[in-house]
């Protein structure tokens, strides 16, 4: 049984592909948080209930039910249950459309909030909605863009409060796939990025996308001839990456200003080729947004729903 000093109103939950993120809330307000690296790619849809209670089961009362409210990829196929996406252009939330997760454990209420989707062209996300809904609490006037940074980079457009429309580039991910699999996992390995060769090499992409794909075998033959280093040839692989997503954006980020909420490093590396660039351009941090927006989801659901 939870201490009356952590007594606990309601539990929110940011679900991810590799980690999950609780925090006990009290009101509007966090009194502890957790995590695990028990995110959505390491379970069966069995397994969700068993990894929440692990981190959460002393925040539980000792009758009745508790209110879970979660985001992310647990609402995923494959995930806990599936939630359905919902259409733009919309509110990045509407909890009342949150769907009921199953729960052996009776004190358990958990709503997991749906995604949003795009049919031209064909997109979805999730996770990062609840992101955009804590920005939006803060900033309910904000017209313009964000940029959500990660595995799977969103460039999201914000008008009169609705989302209007999303695009999402690959690039962590082509990151992870080229620096780990292809034949640079011989000159880059788990290298951290050089900042100078990252700053060159996203000029140049910038300036020429199509230098991106012309320029990734050289890095391996720098290597070879020239003594590139691993953090040089990371910070040239980012910067080639980068900027190309950067230059495709470009109608997105040119003449709006546009937000970049994520993790410090990786929305730096944006910063910084964006205000090279001429954008107006600032930083969020992520993590406090995603709880900003799971607590306007929660007092936006009726008490006895």
């Amino acid at each position: 049984m939870t201490p009356d000093w952590i007594a606990v109103d309601w539990i929110a939950v940011d679900w991810g592909t590799t980690r999950l993120r609780t925090w006990a809330m009290r009101g509007t307000q966090a009194v502890e948080a957790r995590a695990s690296d028990r995110g959505k790619g390491a379970l069966s849809p069995a397994g969700f209930e068993p990894a929440l209670l692990d981190l959460v089961s002393d925040w539980l009362p000792a009758s009745g039910r508790i209110r879970v409210i979660a985001c992310g990829m647990v609402g995923a196929r494959g995930g806990w249950t599936e939630a359905a996406y919902r259409a733009i252009p919309c509110p990045p939330l509407d909890p009342l459309q949150a769907i009921h997760a199953p729960a052996i454990d009776p004190r358990l209420d958990v709503r997991i909030l749906p995604g949003l989707s795009q049919n031209d062209p064909p997109d979805v996300m999730r996770g990062e909605e609840t992101q955009i809904a804590g920005f939006l609490a803060e900033n309910p006037d904000f017209d313009g863009t964000l940029c959500l940074p990660g595995t799977h980079c969103k460039w999201v457009r914000l008008a009169r409060g609705r989302v209007v429309g999303f695009r999402t580039f690959l690039t962590g991910e082509l990151f992870s796939l080229l620096a780990g699999q292809s034949v640079l996992r011989l000159t880059i390995g788990t290298a951290k990025p050089d900042a100078t060769a990252f700053a060159r090499a996203g000029a140049l992409a910038l300036a020429d996308p199509h230098a991106a794909n012309a320029q990734l075998f050289t890095l391996r033959a720098a290597a070879l001839l020239q003594g590139l280093t691993p953090e040089q040839a990371a910070g040239r692989l980012s910067g080639l990456l980068i900027g190309a997503e950067l230059a495709a954006a470009r109608d997105l980020w040119q003449g709006n200003s546009t937000v970049i909420i994520g993790t410090a490093g990786l929305a730096q590396l944006y910063e910084d080729l964006l205000l090279a660039a001429g954008a107006k351009a600032c930083q969020k941090d992520g993590a406090a947004l995603v709880l900003a927006g799971l607590v306007a989801a929660s007092l936006a659901l009726p008490e006895n729903t």
